[in-house]
């Protein structure tokens, strides 16, 4: 009879996890400021002014970034992008930020930076 409580129990911890691994890939609009160039991805929250490295999984935010035609890198741009934070990782470029802003889709890319959004 124990050894049935525990297996009862067992399953439903496992059902349990499973249900909640599918929230780990929420993800959430994020409009910012984001700056792109050799060593350095990142974005700056317009609604906290919190700033995150950037990993972009879409491949779409690095591709429009680069077809804007800048003379130099670096140039900040307004974007709203699908997403979800992770930590950054302790080594590497993103090291020196807390939080990496993983972007699943791009929403919006523009070189006109809303003044009342974005301080």
């Amino acid at each position: 009879m124990r050894g049935i409580k525990y297996l009862i129990l067992l399953v439903i911890t496992v059902a349990c996890s499973c249900n909640n691994s599918g929230n780990k890939d929420h993800t959430v609009v994020f409009k910012g400021i984001y700056s792109f160039g050799p060593e350095v991805k990142s974005f700056k929250d317009c609604d906290n002014g919190r700033e995150f490295w950037v990993t972009d999984s879409s491949k779409q935010l690095e591709l429009k970034y680069s077809q804007l035609n800048f003379e130099k890198p670096y140039e900040p741009v307004y974007v709203e992008v699908e997403g979800m934070k992770i930590h950054s990782d302790k080594e590497g470029l993103g090291s020196e930020y807390d939080s990496t802003l993983v972007v699943k889709k791009l929403i919006k890319i523009t070189k006109e930076i809303p003044q009342d959004m974005c301080r």
